[in-house]
């Protein structure tokens, strides 16, 4: 029976749920000239949603353990909520130029962020099932919401057709788990995990299960759709399934093998080694050979969850808390670089080359300092945000047994430095020409909003402590 408990403990789910049916049927009597209204109803609705997470009311579980409110979901939520929030900023310039701001971009955004809650505070394989499935249908449609563009229905077939096969064989590993451990449940199978029985049934089920979590985080080498649907997506929907997304991956493989596979951590540590060593060597080589910004930066996004592996392998909390706070240094940077892309582009110009940079130092001297700090961030150049998000996580592997990780770790951070610089370099030393990015008259709030957003980066790197202290407290470090 469902308690009044229970809803209180899914109030911010509730609250989202009920607002995106409100939304859907608001923009029914809108007309085109009015569909700002939208766009700015969402914003509010993720800022009350997010105001909803951070109240202390209901229990730490409902639905008998099927839904956990902790403070690792806490944290998450906050920032999925955040990098949507400037998402739906930076979208809404792209989407009016190219007669694509329609409702339905929010709606399918919103429903992706309700999949992404459920995700990371499921306590159950059913409910993380049904968040990754809310989320995954939902990026699908988005991927394709250019209808008139080839390029967009051909990222969208072959990411519902890789989806498709990974959403299968996560589910089949989940199977498996629950034919060992007789339960669906998290801590059911947590403890029939530690206890021992069924080995051998559940480590065939978590060879699956890990190739689903590296599916989603477009890990190598299951990174196959990653390039093609960056590119492929509008702009305005990449800025989306690249920044917040990586966030509920980090909780989806906390719950599935902290919370339910611990028992078998010595496996499967082993298995996110491999993953992590593969994603930073094939991410940063791919990514120097690129001539496309989107495409580059879907490579480095391959060497960025290698490096999110890193936590994962340490499997204590100090491991966890560092992989944390890389999850949200990198959603909060992913964001600021696509939105300098959305930001420079205009009808009929994309702004998604690299040679398209060519000059911006001169032309537009303040764009061109945004992205050099988003640029360095990435590459993890002190002290900016993104330096002390591959610090911690390189620290966390720097111990006995685990240390020619952070050694491979290191070198790849090095490597990877070069393809960053590249864009520097292009902005500031080669001379414009006719057909590099021109600076337009930008969108006000856009402009200000992206601006906090790349000025961020460089003071959170100077106090980094509070942000992480919150990642750690999630995990019961003090």
């Amino acid at each position: 029976m469902i308690s009044l408990t229970d809803i209180l403990t899914l109030l911010p789910e509730s609250f989202l749920t009920l607002a995106i049916c409100a939304l859907l049927l608001i923009d029914l009597f809108l007309k085109p000239a009015q569909r700002s209204v939208t766009h700015y109803l969402s914003i509010v609705v993720l800022a009350v949603t997010g105001w909803l997470v951070l109240q202390y009311f209901g229990a730490p579980t409902a639905f008998g353990g099927m839904f956990v409110r902790d403070g690792i979901a806490a944290v998450l939520k906050v920032f999925v909520l955040l990098t949507t929030a400037l998402v739906f900023v930076y979208a809404r310039p792209y989407l009016r130029d190219r007669s694509l701001f329609v409702g339905e971009y929010y709606v399918l955004c919103l429903f992706g962020v309700l999949g992404m809650m459920l995700l990371v505070s499921a306590g159950n394989l059913v409910m993380i099932y049904l968040g990754l499935e809310l989320l995954a249908l939902s990026s699908y449609a988005l991927v394709a919401l250019n209808r008139d563009s080839p390029l967009s229905s051909e990222a969208a077939m072959k990411y519902f057709v890789l989806g498709a096969l990974a959403s299968g064989m996560l589910l089949y590993g989940m199977s498996m788990i629950y034919g060992a451990a007789g339960s669906l449940d998290l801590n059911t199978i947590h403890a029939v995990a530690a206890a021992g029985t069924q080995r051998g049934l559940l480590l065939f089920g978590v060879v699956f299960v890990v190739v689903g979590i590296a599916f989603k985080f477009g890990a190598a080498p299951f990174h196959m759709w990653l390039p093609d649907v960056y590119q492929g997506a509008p702009t305005a929907v990449t800025v989306f399934i690249g920044s917040a997304p990586k966030l509920a991956a980090f909780g989806m493989a906390y719950r599935l093998l902290e919370s339910g596979l611990d028992g078998l951590g010595g496996y499967w540590q082993l298995m996110f080694a491999l993953l992590a060593v593969l994603s930073l060597a094939i991410g940063n080589i791919a990514a120097i050979m690129q001539s496309n910004l989107k495409r580059m930066l879907a490579y480095s996004t391959i060497s960025h969850v290698g490096f999110l592996f890193l936590g994962l392998v340490n499997g204590q909390p100090e491991g966890y808390a560092a992989a944390m706070f890389y999850a949200i240094s990198y959603a909060l940077t992913a964001a600021a670089a696509f939105g300098i892309i959305l930001l420079l582009s205009r009808a009929g110009f994309e702004a998604e080359e690299i040679s398209d940079y060519k000059g911006l130092g001169q032309r537009a001297p303040w764009y061109a300092f945004l992205m050099a700090l988003i640029m360095f961030s990435l590459a993890g150049v002190p002290p900016l945000f993104g330096f002390f998000g591959k610090l911690l996580v390189l620290k966390a592997v720097a111990v006995p047994g685990t240390l020619w990780l952070a050694i491979v770790g290191a070198v790849f951070a090095i490597v990877g430095i070069y393809y960053y610089l590249r864009v520097v370099k292009v902005m500031y030393f080669d001379e414009p020409d006719t057909e590099a990015v021109v600076a337009k008259p930008a969108d006000a709030p856009m402009r200000a909003v992206l601006s906090v957003n790349a000025l961020a980066l460089l003071v959170l790197g100077l106090t980094w402590g509070p942000l992480y202290g919150w990642c750690a407290r999630a995990f019961g470090i003090r």
